[in-house]
């Protein structure tokens, strides 16, 4: 890591540093017990996610305008529980039930090396969810972000030039200065050609027999097994 010292870790959020897939799961098996709902959980979830990269993509493209990821899985949520044939929930209910998306879970070693990072590192997330959604989802889970940058702060999303652009300018550090955390290689690709150092780690953000994003496909500047690896090698 020759060069000018890193000064600011910015980190991709869901999946990296949260399990949203667990604790979504959990509720949608609280509401299938009370309403009798047969369809499995899983299978109900990745027809629910599914929506999300190709709606930013269409963004991006400048197919669509704009859309916060909260109303792309509103909208999807109401398409999934007509395709499922899955009835009985007002539009209250809905409301809460896409709020899931804020009450995720934290992997085990993400607290306590975000933590330790944050006494030799300013922190702060680089999300596609909202605004609003990226605060809830940090006063849930215990986040201890020093700023909370997300693609509705440049109505582009990840990874699109003005978002990673964007943060670096709105952090005032140099790329060099910055190090993209995250356990998805197309952000860690996308970073890294705009100069920022760049740090892989492993989840199974969406299935526990996932292949996709277990290894690295670039030549990162650390590739750990976990968030506490990533905090050693950067001697927090």
């Amino acid at each position: 890591m020759a060069g000018r010292a890193i000064k600011v870790l910015v980190f991709d959020v869901f999946g990296t540093v949260v399990d949203w897939r667990s604790a979504i799961l959990a509720e949608y098996r609280t509401l299938a017990a009370e309403k009798g709902w047969t369809v499995e959980g899983p299978a109900f979830l990745e027809k629910w996610e599914s929506a999300r990269r190709t709606t930013m993509d269409r963004v991006n493209d400048g197919s669509i305008p704009w859309i916060n990821v909260s109303d792309i899985y509103r909208k999807r949520l109401d398409e999934v529980l007509d395709e499922c044939g899955l009835g009985g929930m007002g539009a209250d209910e809905r409301d809460r039930f896409n709020m899931a998306w804020c009450r995720p879970n934290v992997w085990p070693d993400s607290l306590t090396a975000l933590h330790r990072l944050k006494k030799k590192f300013v922190l702060s997330t680089l999300t596609n969810n909202d605004f609003a959604w990226a605060v809830a989802m940090a006063k849930h889970a215990g986040l201890p972000w020093d700023c909370v940058l997300t693609a509705e702060v440049f109505k582009k999303y990840k990874p699109a030039p003005e978002t990673y652009r964007g943060a670096l300018g709105l952090l005032g550090v140099a790329p060099e200065e910055a190090m993209m955390v995250a356990c998805h290689n197309y952000d860690l690709a996308a970073a890294a050609s705009h100069g920022m150092k760049t740090a892989f780690i492993p989840r199974k953000e969406f299935r526990p027999d996932q292949t996709k994003d277990q290894a690295p496909e670039g030549d990162w500047t650390i590739a750990a097994k976990d968030l506490g690896e990533v905090a050693d090698r950067l001697g927090a």
